[in-house]
């Protein structure tokens, strides 16, 4: 079974999105941030809620809850906190985490570069292939949902091949000219 990652900064909208997605179709799938925290919209643009990594979805919804129900309702936070709840306990960080996958899903080109980075300071001692997929979604609500249907056709491709490094080019090209997410695509080793 192909393993799977999908990676954006904070663990909460766009992997969160494609983790639901992946997972509703029964694929092998974790999701990761790669910031330095976990940053959400606060009551304005310069008073964000910050949590660390590993604080659980069911404790930040409450937290938000406490401090603003309408407003966090209405930008869309708790539902989104209550899909995130069904998926997994809490946002992981990827540079904590050294599990191998077979393919990382990344959702903005600096997720990629930080991704594509940490793999290669993990020096490829394994010589283990890793396609790293970058699908490039704007975070917010209706972008990710967009874009967890482009990783999902991504996902399906992948899993339907019979020989996935000779393949990758034709399912990136594929999907690039089906799907309205602009990608990227690097072969990495572990």
């Amino acid at each position: 079974m192909v393993k799977f990652a999908v990676i954006c900064a904070s663990n909460m909208n766009r992997s969160m999105e494609g983790h639901h997605q992946l997972k509703k179709h029964g694929y092998n799938i974790q999701s990761y941030g790669t910031g330095s925290l976990v940053r959400l919209p606060g009551p304005s643009a310069n008073q964000p809620n910050i949590y660390e990594f590993g604080t659980p979805y069911t404790k930040i919804y409450s937290d938000l809850v406490s401090q603003n129900k309408g407003l966090y309702a209405k930008i869309g936070l708790l539902e989104m906190l209550e899909r995130n709840q069904k998926v997994k306990l809490a946002p992981q960080k990827f540079h904590d985490e050294y599990d191998d996958f077979d393919v990382i899903f990344t959702c903005e080109e600096r997720v990629f570069d930080a991704v594509c980075e940490e793999l290669l300071n993990r020096t490829g001692m394994k010589s283990k292939p890793v396609h790293v997929v970058n699908v490039e979604i704007e975070d917010n609500h209706k972008e990710a949902l967009v874009g967890g249907k482009t990783i999902l056709e991504l996902a399906r491709l992948i899993v339907a091949s019979q020989n996935l490094e000779q393949d990758m080019d034709e399912i990136i090209e594929d999907v690039q000219n089906r799907m309205p997410n602009n990608l990227l695509y690097m072969l990495a080793f572990y």
